[in-house]
C-alpha cells in the first residue's frame, strides 16, 4: 500500500472508529482523538483522571475496534519486574530432560494498560522503559521483540498520594502524551448512567487490521514538513528552557525546567498525525499548537514564582504559546 493510499485509509477510518467508541463511551471526544493521534503516530500516553471516568473501557474498547490484543496490568506496591516483563520456570518435557523455559508476561500484547503506575517502586516502574522505547523485552540472554504495533497506556490518579511513587523524569519523557480525563457534563452523565444500568450491552466490530495501523505508522513518517513549521516547533520546545537565550523573560521566570529534544520530535509527529487524520497532507503552526499543551505539560517543571502566582504548566504553556506567537 502507498503512502497516500495509507493516508487515506486514515482519514477514512477515523470516523468510523469514533463511531464505534461512541456506542460505548459517551462524551471523551478530545481524549479520544488525542489517543489515536498517539498511536497513529507509535507514542505512548499517560492518563491522569480520578477513579470511575472509563479509562479502562475506553482502551479495551480501543483495542477491540482495532482488532488488537489487549493486556491490563494492575501495578501494586508488591508488583515485581518479571510480573510484567515475564519469567523462566524448569520444566521437564517427555524425556524427562529439564530445561528452562521462558514463559512471557503481560506485557506482549498489542495494547498495554498499566493501570496505577505510579503505585508500584521504581525498579517495577523501570520494568516498561526497555519495551517502551525499544520495543523489546530482555530476560537473562535472550531479547524478544514486541510485535507491533505497542502503545502503552498508563494511568495515575491525581489525588491519590499515600502510597505512590511519582514517575522519575527520564520514565516521564518516554510518554510523548500527558492527557488528563475530566468529570463528564451534566447531560453526559446522564446518558452513561442510563446506558450502564440496563442489561444492553454495544457490539463493536473492528475497523483497521495491526497491517493497515502499521502502514498508517510508516506513512506519517514519510510526511513532509515546511521549514516554518519544523523552526517554529523547535523554537517552542526551546523556550521552555531557562538557559535558553529565545525564552521570553515573562516566561522565564516561571520555569526550572524545560523540554528535551524529543519532545520537539513528538510535537512533530503529532501534528504531521492531527492532519493526516484530518485529510491534510501536512500540518500546520496551529496543528503544533493544538497538540503542544499535552506534549509538554508534564516535560516541564515551574518554578516557586509560579507556585506562589498559582499557575499550573499548562497555563504556563499557553502564555508561552501567546508569547512564541507574536
Amino acid at each position: 500500500m502507498s503512502n497516500i493510499d495509507s493516508l487515506k485509509t486514515l482519514s477514512l477510518a477515523v470516523s468510523d472508529i469514533k463511531k464505534e467508541l461512541k456506542k460505548v463511551i459517551i462524551g471523551q471526544d478530545q481524549v479520544v482523538t488525542e489517543i489515536l493521534i498517539a498511536l497513529f503516530a507509535d507514542g505512548h500516553i499517560l492518563l491522569e483522571g480520578v477513579p470511575g471516568l472509563a479509562k479502562t473501557l475506553m482502551i479495551s474498547s480501543l483495542a477491540k475496534v482495532l482488532n488488537l490484543k489487549f493486556s491490563r496490568i494492575q501495578f501494586t506496591p508488591d508488583l515485581m519486574p518479571s510480573d510484567i516483563t515475564g519469567t523462566d520456570i524448569l520444566a521437564t518435557d517427555d524425556s524427562g530432560k529439564r530445561a528452562f523455559n521462558y514463559i512471557k508476561g503481560p506485557v506482549f500484547a498489542n495494547v498495554i494498560l498499566a493501570d496505577e503506575i505510579n503505585r508500584t517502586p521504581p525498579k517495577t516502574q523501570a520494568a516498561m522503559l526497555q519495551a517502551m522505547q525499544e520495543k523489546q523485552v530482555t530476560a537473562g540472554n535472550d531479547t524478544f521483540n514486541l510485535e507491533p504495533p505497542f502503545l502503552v497506556l498508563a494511568t495515575q490518579n491525581p489525588i491519590e498520594q499515600e502510597g505512590t511513587y511519582p514517575l522519575p523524569e527520564a520514565q516521564l519523557d518516554r510518554f510523548m502524551f500527558k492527557i488528563s480525563i475530566v468529570y463528564p457534563t451534566h447531560e453526559e452523565e446522564i446518558d452513561i448512567v442510563k446506558s450502564t444500568t440496563f442489561g444492553n450491552q454495544a457490539v463493536i466490530k473492528p475497523i483497521l487490521s495491526s497491517e493497515e495501523i502499521i502502514n498508517i505508522q510508516k506513512s506519517i513518517r514519510q510526511i513532509p514538513v515546511s521549514d516554518h513549521v519544523l523552526e517554529f516547533a523547535v523554537s517552542l520546545v526551546r523556550a521552555t528552557r531557562p538557559s535558553e537565550d529565545t525564552i521570553p523573560e515573562s516566561i522565564r521566570k516561571w520555569i526550572s525546567w524545560g523540554a528535551g529534544p524529543r519532545a520537539s520530535q513528538y510535537l512533530v509527529l503529532a501534528a504531521k498525525t492531527k492532519a493526516a487524520m484530518e485529510g491534510r497532507l501536512t500540518p500546520s503552526e496551529e496543528d503544533v499548537c493544538s497538540v503542544a499543551l499535552i506534549v509538554l505539560r508534564h516535560r516541564i517543571l515551574v518554578s516557586f514564582a509560579a507556585q506562589a502566582e498559582g499557575l499550573t504548566p499548562e497555563e504556563v504553556i499557553k502564555k508561552l504559546i501567546d508569547e512564541i506567537r507574536k
